[in-house]
């Protein structure tokens, strides 16, 4: 029984102490070999590999893929017109180089990501600097972009290289800071109003000539037309005074019944008229007597 349980810790034993010697390097990194402390092998092909056991050897991991920095401050930077201005970036960029990257930056991404960042929000500072914020909106932002790249560059290539590479250098927002943004809204919209304030009044003077225009119109087209109507009437009535004329001139007597006749109609054409007169005497009544000598006679 000692015996079987001392093959089986010597069995555990060999397997710490093969799996503390194997280790396998993903092909998304770097497998940096360090012995007593020091970096003793850059392994940069994937697969399973064989060290001496710790404390004489140690492994340790660095990202070999293409990473990305996305700018994490809002702090303005002043344009060549010394306006503030907020912009947003972001910069692809890779470790190439592990032992130079482990020597001069540090042992992990975040190390390069902190120090390139400063490294790249200076260089924008300097080339916003001499820019306008028209040439940052313009086709121009694009050499502004380049010129920070190869700024960025030569700081990281520079007396202690930094073992990484800078793929490319975007700028994806511009913007003012904003106080002056609000103050750019308020003046947009008081232009707006403004604008909108001169239609309205432009509107309502063409609105105002067009109706006394309509009402001219309309009072020239009544006046003609009661000028017509006047004409046709007056044609009309001078037409019927030529006809009663020539009727009344062929026989007095029944002109002057049909005079009566519309002397009696006009005189008595409520039902509350009333009249005190002598029929008798009256030559107003003198139809509705019935004289022989005043009745019309027929030719």
């Amino acid at each position: 029984m000692n015996r079987l349980g001392l093959i089986f810790s010597t069995f555990l034993v060999a397997l710490a102490l093969a799996s503390s010697m194997l280790f396998v390097v993903d092909q998304r990194q770097f497998g940096i070999l360090y012995a007593l402390g020091q970096i003793k092998e850059v392994i940069t092909e994937p697969g399973l590999n064989f060290k001496l056991p710790p404390p004489f050897q140690n492994v340790s991991y660095i990202d070999k893929r293409l990473l990305t920095l996305d700018s994490t401050d809002n702090e303005p930077m002043l344009t060549a017109e010394k306006q503030r201005v907020v912009i947003d970036w972001y910069v692809r960029w890779r470790i190439s180089e592990p032992t130079q990257y482990i020597r001069n930056v540090g042992t992990n991404e975040s190390a390069g990501a902190s120090q390139l960042n400063r490294v790249v929000r200076n260089a924008f500072q300097e080339e916003i600097n001499k820019r306008t914020v028209k040439e940052l909106l313009s086709a121009k932002r694009e050499a502004l972009m380049e010129d920070v790249k190869r700024e960025v560059l030569d700081q990281v290539r520079g007396a202690k290289p930094w073992g990484v590479d800078v793929i490319d250098v975007r700028i994806t927002r511009v913007d003012y800071v904003d106080a002056i943004t609000e103050s750019v809204y308020r003046r947009m919209e008081a232009e707006r109003k403004r604008v909108a304030n001169e239609l309205r009044s432009t509107g309502a003077a063409e609105g105002e000539k067009i109706r006394a225009d309509a009402d001219r119109q309309r009072e020239i087209t009544v006046a003609n037309a009661y000028r017509d109507a006047q004409k046709i009437k007056g044609e009309g009535d001078g037409a019927a005074a030529g006809i009663y004329a020539e009727s009344f001139g062929r026989d007095p007597q029944f002109a002057q019944f049909y005079r009566s006749l519309d002397a009696y109609k006009a005189s008595f054409n409520k039902k509350s008229d009333v009249m005190v007169l002598d029929p008798a005497s009256s030559e107003f009544f003198k139809v509705l007597r019935g004289n022989a000598a005043s009745a019309p006679t027929k030719k």
